[in-house]
C-alpha cells in the first residue's frame, strides 16, 4: 500500500551532534586538557543505548522535565568519563551538558532535507515522534525544517516516552490517520521499530552506523532509500515488491 503519513524519530534519524557525538565529546575533553580520541569515545557509545534501555525497563522518564534530563545526561557523561579513566568532576560534567544542549552543536544529516522536500511534494503527512527534551522544537526551527512537520510529538512536552504506545497513538490522532496508513522511521529496534509495529504502523529501521546488519524487517542505511521502502519511487509510481504488491 501507499502510506498517507510518515513519522520520524529525531536523534540519529534526522539530527545529530556535530560533527558526531564521539567527536564532540572528545573535542570538549581535549579542550579541557584530556587527551582522548573520538575513536576511543566511539568504542563506548553502546553505553548510551544501555542507559536508555535501563531507563525504559525502570520506567524512568528522563526527558519530561529539564531537571530529569540533566540528571540523566550527567549520569551518562559520568559513566563515559569513568570508562575513559578520567575524573568525573562536577565542572567537567557541567561543561559537557552545556555543550550537548547548545543548538549550535547539532546538524541535520545530509539526506534529510531532500527527502522531506520530496515527501511534502507527494502530499504525504509528516510528523516527528521523539524521546527528546522540549527544546527539540526550537532545534528543528533553527535547522530550518520545523515547517515540514504537520505533527510534532515530543516526550519532553507530552510527559510520556517511547516505547509507550501512547506517544505513537497521540501522533496518529493529531495527524488524523490510522496506524495502517502510516510508516515510522527510527534508529532503535526497541524504541522505534517494535512499538510502532505493535500498534500497526509500518516500521523502518534507519541504521546509519551499521549496528544491526542482520535486522530481519525493513532496514535502510540512508533516508534516500525510504521512498522505495514505503512503496514509492522517485517518479511517483508505486514500487512493486517481490510479492507483486505495493507495500
Amino acid at each position: 500500500m501507499t502510506y498517507a503519513a510518515v513519522f520520524f524519530d529525531a536523534g540519529e534519524t534526522l539530527v545529530h551532534p556535530h560533527p558526531s557525538f564521539p567527536e564532540l565529546f572528545a573535542l570538549v575533553l581535549r579542550r579541557e586538557g584530556h587527551d582522548v580520541s573520538a575513536g576511543l569515545v566511539a568504542d563506548k557509545v553502546l553505553l548510551i543505548a544501555e542507559r536508555f534501555q535501563r531507563a525504559a525497563r525502570e520506567n524512568e522518564l528522563w526527558t519530561t522535565t529539564p531537571e530529569r534530563s540533566k540528571a540523566f545526561w550527567i549520569s551518562v557523561y559520568e559513566t563515559f568519563l569513568g570508562e575513559l579513566g578520567l575524573p568525573a568532576d562536577d565542572e567537567l560534567l557541567q561543561i559537557l551538558h552545556a555543550e550537548f544542549t547548545d543548538l549550535a552543536n547539532y546538524s541535520l544529516f545530509d539526506d534529510v532535507l531532500p527527502l522531506l522536500e520530496w515527501l511534502r511534494d507527494e502530499s504525504i503527512v509528516l510528523g516527528v515522534v521523539s524521546n527528546f527534551e522540549e527544546w527539540l522544537e526550537r532545534l528543528l526551527e533553527e535547522l530550518g525544517v520545523a515547517s515540514f512537520f504537520d505533527v510534532k510529538v515530543v516526550s519532553g512536552i507530552e510527559g510520556f516516552e517511547k516505547p509507550d504506545p501512547r506517544i505513537f497513538r497521540l501522533a496518529l490522532d493529531r495527524a488524523g490517520v490510522r496506524a495502517d496508513q502510516s510508516a515510522y522511521v527510527g534508529d532503535s529496534p526497541a524504541f522505534d521499530v517494535d512499538p510502532a509495529a505493535g500498534i500497526g504502523m509500518f516500521p523502518v529501521l534507519i541504521d546509519r552506523r551499521e549496528r544491526f546488519p542482520g535486522f530481519a524487517t525493513t532496514r535502510i542505511t540512508s533516508l534516500a532509500d525510504l521512498p522505495a521502502a514505503i512503496g514509492l519511487s522517485r517518479n511517483g509510481a508505486a514500487h512493486t515488491g517481490p510479492e507483486g504488491g505495493r507495500r
